[in-house]
């Protein structure tokens, strides 16, 4: 028996149990003749005083008042039903085969087949209706030859429906070092650059000398403004930050420095420099 058949079943059940219960409601007591106003009357047949057989439910009424709750659901939920299914399962549904599935009847809800077949979410061939991802990606392959074409960058979040596993495969390639996944401080969101080993840079000592003997501003403020004439903007904002406490009474404290104490499990690795722990109680070992 089909899912349609089924239902339909139900709710002439609901109907028929519906009559039964207003007739005998709406019946008077009174109207009934007492045993001894007639007693000249043949007594009525067996077969007109058997009790009337009780409506029996289908065992799973349940599960037909929860179709039946979905049909008469917003069409919009019932759009994202569909859509649901068609990314979970990647495969092509007809409309037959998404009723069995999810319950809704895309064929009998015009609203809900034209919106389906509209939505930049959904593939329809004419027959079939499949989940069209953003990026035709399938598999690991796939998805570094389309990372590789941008250079400056790709947001994950373009990537995630590609396919099942596609964070997955995001993760392998970065172990691999094929990749790297970087999070933007502004956004909160992971951008994926490619790692091509044929553009790896050699840099020279002297280039490298150069930078290690650049030495940095001490306090937090001037780091910040350093960046930001450069044209970065710094992930804090230690002004700002000291100026809310001090409008808040707030006086930060230094942290007192714990006198390093020498033990018996203290490893010394410069035993030969004795001139270095002079200054240190060192107990007798």
């Amino acid at each position: 028996m089909s899912l349609q058949e089924s239902l339909n079943r139900f709710k002439k059940q609901q109907e028929k149990c519906q009559s039964i219960l207003t007739d005998t409601v709406s019946r008077p007591s009174s109207s009934r003749p007492p045993p001894s106003a007639h007693p000249h009357r043949a007594a009525p047949s067996s077969a007109s005083s058997a009790p009337v057989a009780p409506v029996r439910f289908s065992s799973d009424t349940e599960r037909l008042q929860h179709i039946n709750a979905i049909r008469k659901s917003p069409a919009g939920a019932q759009i994202k039903r569909v859509i649901d299914l068609l990314l979970d399962r990647r495969q092509a549904f007809t409309p037959e085969q998404i009723n069995e599935a999810c319950y809704v009847d895309v064929l009998a809800n015009k609203t809900v087949f034209d919106s389906l077949k509209n939505n930049h979410k959904v593939n329809y061939d004419g027959y079939r209706f499949s989940y069209k991802s953003k990026h035709n990606l399938k598999n690991k392959s796939e998805l570094l030859d389309f990372v590789r074409k941008f250079p400056e960058g790709i947001a994950v979040v373009d990537l995630k429906d590609s396919y099942p596993s596609v964070m997955e495969d995001l993760q392998k390639l970065k172990a691999e070092g094929q990749i790297w996944l970087l999070s933007n401080l502004d956004s909160q969101e992971d951008t994926v650059y490619p790692n091509d080993p044929k553009v790896a840079i050699k840099v020279d000592d002297d280039l490298k000398q150069l930078f290690r003997g650049i030495e940095l501003p001490r306090d937090m403020v001037d780091i910040e403004k350093e960046l930001q004439k450069n044209g970065m903007k710094p992930a804090t904002n230690t002004a700002k930050r000291k100026a809310m406490a001090q409008v808040h009474g707030i006086v930060s404290k230094p942290k007192p420095k714990k006198k390093r104490e020498i033990s018996k499990r203290t490893k010394l690795t410069n035993a030969h420099l004795p001139e270095l722990f002079q200054n240190l109680d060192v107990p007798d070992m």
